[in-house]
């Protein structure tokens, strides 16, 4: 029986899914600088071996909490792009009917329990739903993606050492991508690996590149199928980087040279994964042609589906505010 690393076509549908997070924040970037996109957003162009790598072996019913960098994840999750584009124009159809926008994607139904705009917030709400898991004894896991900001918070060590100590089903993904919004790792932290603050907390730890989605899909599959079985939590960093500023309209080189940029730059986590498939004859370059035609149709229709949708109605600003069991949100006002 094929590993989870070994699966014929494993690493094509992995090229063909970071196309897609890729084709998707590049054609949000571009809505967004015409004015066309309300709200706002961070992009996750140049990390999408991390996403991918982790995703490619969970399930529907498998669990992950984000961040405010987080339309990656939600996609490599599950989400569909229609639903997510919908969701950053603010429409009903969105996964989150339009109320959550770029940082509150929210889609239970295949297990993403939210993007997140407080920094390291998905950290413990991993643990619980690790910790309902292994209650329930339902084999399922949870992932929480992180950056390397959180490392330095509250909720990343509370997080991981009540994980420890319970041994929950976990896998805490940091995507250390060097920069803290515009603060770099070595000026907030004097250990920058961050892998290694796993043994404080009596779980394994250990550091890939996380521009090879190869090399993450390996040592997700080992932390995962650990969880699983019972061998509880494991901190993965991911070392990685993004190719644009923290968010739209920080044209991200203030505080990094150009030369830094443009060298990550040659290390694109698809253009490697290409240049490999292609290599080992895994795919032809007209097979590879027609995934990026498929995932170009794939982002038109999303946004034509979004641009399409109706906003939602004002009648049901105050649905989910309550526990529909607790009645309406009129009657709860009322007590």
């Amino acid at each position: 029986m094929a590993t989870p690393t070994t699966q014929p076509g494993l690493f094509l549908e992995a090229y063909r899914r970071m196309l897609l997070l890729r084709r998707f924040e590049l054609k949000a970037q571009e809505l967004y600088r015409r004015g066309e996109m309300p709200g706002f957003i961070h992009l996750y162009v140049g990390e999408e071996a991390v996403a991918v790598g982790v995703c490619l072996h969970l399930s529907r019913e498998d669990y992950v909490t984000s961040t405010h960098r987080g339309h990656g994840h939600a996609l490599a999750k599950g989400i569909s792009a229609r639903e997510v584009m919908a969701e950053l124009f603010g429409k009903a159809t969105g996964c989150s009917g339009g109320r959550g926008g770029s940082m509150h994607l929210y889609a239970p139904d295949v297990g993403f329990l939210g993007t997140n705009g407080l920094v390291g917030a998905g950290i413990p709400v991993a643990a619980g739903a690790g910790l309902a898991a292994q209650l329930r004894r339902s084999g399922q896991v949870a992932v929480a993606f992180f950056g390397d900001g959180a490392a330095n918070h509250g909720a990343f060590h509370e997080g991981l050492n009540l994980a420890g100590v319970w041994n929950l089903p976990v896998v805490f993904v940091c995507e250390n991508n060097l920069y803290a919004t515009q603060t770099p790792l070595r000026m907030a932290t004097k250990n920058q690996d961050i892998s290694s603050r796993a043994a404080a907390y009596g779980m394994p730890g250990a550091a890939v590149d996380g521009n090879d989605v190869e090399a993450v899909s390996a040592a997700a599959a080992e932390a995962l199928a650990r969880a699983r079985s019972g061998g509880g939590p494991s901190l993965l960093e991911c070392r990685t980087y993004r190719f644009l500023g923290h968010h739209e309209g920080d044209p991200g080189t203030g505080y990094r040279s150009r030369e830094e940029v443009e060298a990550w730059k040659k290390r694109c986590p698809i253009a490697l994964e290409r240049a490999r498939l292609i290599e080992r004859a895994e795919a032809a370059e007209t097979a590879l042609q027609d995934i990026e035609r498929e995932v170009e149709e794939m982002i038109a229709g999303a946004v034509e589906f979004a641009l399409a949708s109706p906003l939602p109605d004002a009648a049901e600003a105050l649905r989910h505010v309550f526990p529909e069991a607790a009645g309406s949100a009129e009657a709860v006002w009322a007590r």
